[in-house]
């Protein structure tokens, strides 16, 4: 399957309010091929020469329900970079039924909110989630079944992402009366 910004699916199609169901393990190939395109589409989305090219909308991860498909399948790739931009440490996952195990009372936000391939219209505001999460699932780039301690940025990706396959969409989290409200000890990002 070719992954392009005409084939995500955005907001108020039902997919998206669904709970995905869980995949069988081991993974059929074509469940390895699906879970590969949607990292490559990840990857591939953060090269601006290639996303024009390839007709892909920037990202750093991607549900399979994004691009109508029922599954427990989600693909991560970003790197954390220093103030010079130079690479600190680069995080990929492609993962199949991942579940949040343990989290942080501490919540952080993105101090610009939060964005999504699926949603076209803007909603602004704090999604607050919490900063630390401990996520087990499969992962297919080490084909294996790992866990992933999470803090700030990438325990914000995993858990947007996770909340794709149970239905949940970021706008759901942010505070309908004072969207910019600062929580006294959450943490901005």
């Amino acid at each position: 399957m070719i992954i392009n910004k005409d084939t995500i699916i955005v907001d108020p199609h039902p997919l998206l309010r669904k709970r995905a169901q869980k995949v069988a393990l081991p993974l059929s190939k074509e469940d390895q091929e699906l879970l590969m395109n949607m990292y490559n589409y990840v990857k591939r989305s953060q090269d601006d020469e290639i996303a024009e090219k390839e007709n892909l909308l920037p990202a750093v991860g991607i549900a399979a329900v994004q691009i109508g498909i029922d599954k427990q399948m989600t693909a991560v790739y970003f790197n954390d970079v220093d103030e010079d931009d130079n690479i600190i440490e680069t995080h990929e996952f492609a993962l199949v039924n991942p579940v949040i195990t343990s989290y942080s009372k501490k919540e952080a936000a993105l101090s610009g909110g939060e964005g999504c391939l699926s949603i076209k219209e803007v909603h602004e505001g704090y999604v607050y989630r919490p900063h630390r999460i401990t996520v087990k699932a499969y992962d297919l780039l080490t084909d294996s079944n790992i866990e992933i301690k999470a803090s700030g940025y990438l325990a914000i990706v995993l858990q947007h992402e996770i909340d794709h396959l149970k239905g949940i969409l970021f706008y759901d989290h942010i505070n309908k009366e004072e969207q910019w409200h600062k929580k006294v000890d959450a943490i901005l990002i």
